[in-house]
């Protein structure tokens, strides 16, 4: 069954205010449904999961069916799933209780296709304790980042390596299997930045390989909220704790604060959302997840393909990297005009991209692109249209 993209749109309420949304990295428009049990929850559930008031038991049911979502979206154990306000917040949380192996004489490998949040948190507890940092560099024509430098990278005093699933600046997906391998080989541990990589591909904890994969809920249509999910949940044990609770146990270790539990039913509804982008999907949450993600894949190739291919025919736009392994995400520049204004052009014409927020990307002052005004960032979302892209296109035209 072809992907029914007018039926998508018809579950997201918020796309009938006249606008072209180009900007998921600014986070996707959220479905209805996830709205309504955002809404129902916090008329039913309470502000703590371990009373014996029913709305406690309400609250500890979403808290549970939250694991189990995530656990599923990733292809890992409910028992790993950490929660909390934001992928950001979670991995400085993590970030601060690993920095116990990050000493003198140790060492970490970064990477500049990476965003901030997988970065900064490991370079101020390298800082702190005398850790080497090392980075893994981009192509600059392509924005790939080669596999083959992890080799030389990642030596026998590394202890972990913080990379990204996919950009979502330039949507290059590196391959983070090699990557894991080899910082196994020598003891260290893998962190995955996921946010770039859902809903766009499959992700699977096992198959990347990686210790620990991060990933925020805004990223496809659902709230503000965050999640570590690790493969192997007793290294929770092992590891220091966060938590303000001295008698924390497994997830709970790296959990600080309260839940907010409300927004954790809405986080189970945008999962079990993607799960349905396919109606012909069937089977459990994870086959329907893989189904449901296949199909849009198929169409969003196609959809990106044809954005690309109508770039090109434009001689003042740039597209920076061209990565054969992405997602359907890019950033470009317009001879001449800058960042801010092509994309205040295009938002009079009601189209919204991303512009600024990326300024202090790492990859862009890499490549020189901040330094010459910036770049315009897009992305595919599972509502995208083609007519959307040809409005984009031809407002492009215009400018240069």
């Amino acid at each position: 069954m072809a992907y029914d993209v007018a039926r998508v749109r018809g579950l997201i309420p918020s796309l009938g205010d006249g606008w072209i949304h180009l900007d998921p990295q600014a986070g996707m428009q959220i479905p209805d449904a996830v709205s309504r049990t955002v809404s129902t929850a916090f008329r039913a559930s309470a502000s703590s999961s371990t009373g014996r008031h029913v709305s406690s038991r309400r609250s500890a049911a979403v808290l549970d069916a939250a694991r189990a979502a995530v656990a599923d979206l990733v292809g890992g154990d409910p028992a790993g799933v950490v929660l909390g306000p934001d992928r950001s917040v979670l991995l400085a949380w993590l970030a601060e209780s690993l920095s116990t192996r990050l000493g003198l004489g140790t060492g970490l490998v970064l990477s500049r296709l990476d965003e901030e949040a997988n970065v900064a948190p490991w370079l101020r507890v390298a800082s702190r304790y005398g850790a080497q940092v090392r980075w893994a560099e981009v192509e600059i024509e392509t924005c790939e980042l080669p596999s083959w430098q992890f080799q030389d990278l990642i030596t026998t005093t590394t202890r972990l390596v913080a990379l990204t699933a996919a950009s979502p600046i330039v949507g290059s997906a590196p391959d983070v299997r090699v990557a894991s391998d080899r910082v196994h080989e020598v003891g260290g541990l893998m962190v995955v930045d996921a946010i770039g990589a859902a809903p766009y591909a499959h992700v699977d904890i096992n198959e990347l390989g990686a210790d620990v994969v991060a990933v925020g809920a805004t990223s496809w249509g659902g709230p503000q909220v965050g999640a570590l999910v690790f493969r192997d949940p007793s290294l929770l044990d092992r590891i220091p704790a966060v938590s303000l609770n001295p008698y924390a146990r497994g997830v709970e270790r790296l959990e600080v604060g309260v839940h907010q539990f409300a927004l954790l039913a809405g986080l189970t509804t945008s999962i079990d959302f993607l799960a349905n982008l396919d109606e012909s999907a069937t089977g459990s949450r994870r086959e329907k997840l893989e189904a449901s993600i296949s199909s849009l894949q198929n169409y969003q190739d196609t959809l990106f393909d044809h954005l690309m291919s109508s770039l090109k025919r434009l001689p003042q736009v740039m597209v920076i990297g061209r990565s054969p392994s992405r997602v359907p995400t890019l950033s470009f520049t317009v001879a001449g005009v800058s960042a801010d204004k092509v994309a205040s052009h295009l938002a009079d014409k009601r189209i919204a991209t991303v512009s600024g927020v990326h300024g202090g990307s790492r990859l862009l002052d890499a490549l020189g692109v901040n330094d010459e005004g910036g770049a315009v960032t897009i992305g595919l979302a599972p509502y995208t249209t083609r007519y959307e892209i040809d409005q984009l296109v031809n407002e492009l035209a215009t400018l240069g």
